[in-house]
């Protein structure tokens, strides 16, 4: 398990987990250009052989583009690996981004952590 704790009020904090195989990255606080490196690393650094990946954004308060994309590559790295990368628990200020921009139509978005891990 790794915990990167934000400096500051409304920055980022990450943590990752492994469960049955699939990584899970937990972030909280805002995904932005600032910020945006931290989740970029949780996701880059995946549990060995782990080509699954669920991210939970209950705690993610803001996300810009700077997150989209992120995710996005992200996604096709996994895909192109033969994996994948799915969405958990996000709040409804962050989801109406991510359907703004169509990212729901590309990546899976899942009510609950478990939803995400058992679909």
């Amino acid at each position: 398990m790794t915990i990167e704790q934000a400096e500051q009020p409304g920055a980022l904090s990450v943590v990752t987990t492994a469960t049955d195989g699939v990584l899970v990255v937990a972030a909280a606080g805002y995904i932005d250009h600032h910020t945006c490196p931290r989740l970029q690393q949780a996701l880059d650094t995946p549990e060995p052989a782990a080509s699954c990946t669920v991210v939970d954004l209950h705690e993610v308060t803001f996300m810009d583009s700077s997150g989209i994309n992120t995710l996005i590559s992200a996604h096709q790295v996994l895909d192109q690996a033969g994996g994948w990368l799915r969405l958990a628990q996000t709040p409804d200020s962050v989801m109406r981004t991510i359907q703004l921009v169509g990212l729901d139509t590309l990546i899976d978005c899942y009510p609950t952590l478990n939803a995400a891990l058992s679909a």
